[in-house]
């Protein structure tokens, strides 16, 4: 008798483990529901787009520098910098650009569609 008595305490210690453990569950569950009501009552905020920043944009591909005279120039720079000055200068957007840079003079000369001017020079 001795063993039965033992067993129906064990069971009885069991049966009282698992209404702990469920009794708990329920409590987390509960816990976790006002959050996820929260979280699913919010509307998602309104998609940004990005910000253009230039000078954040990491540099990729291949690219010309002269270096003259102690100073780097990078040519891509330079053609801009023409196609700026020619934008300044006409109001028209620069096509066709070939530039000319002649370090002795520290300067670069463009030509924009096969027509060049005596203005059209960016200083290096």
């Amino acid at each position: 008798m001795a063993v039965k008595k033992n067993a129906a305490a064990d069971a009885a210690k069991v049966e009282k483990k698992v209404e702990e453990v469920k009794a708990a569950a329920t409590e987390k569950k509960a816990a976790a529901k006002p959050a996820a009501k929260k979280a699913a009552g919010k509307k998602p905020a309104a998609k940004k787009a990005p910000a253009k920043k230039a000078a954040a944009k990491k540099e990729t591909g291949d690219k010309v520098v002269l270096q003259y005279n102690g100073k780097d120039i990078e040519m891509k720079a330079v053609v801009e910098a023409a196609k700026a000055d020619y934008k300044a200068k006409t109001k028209k957007t620069a096509t066709n650009v070939v530039v000319y840079v002649k370090p002795e003079d520290n300067a670069a000369y463009y030509t924009v569609a096969g027509k060049g001017a005596e203005d059209f020079k960016v200083d290096l």
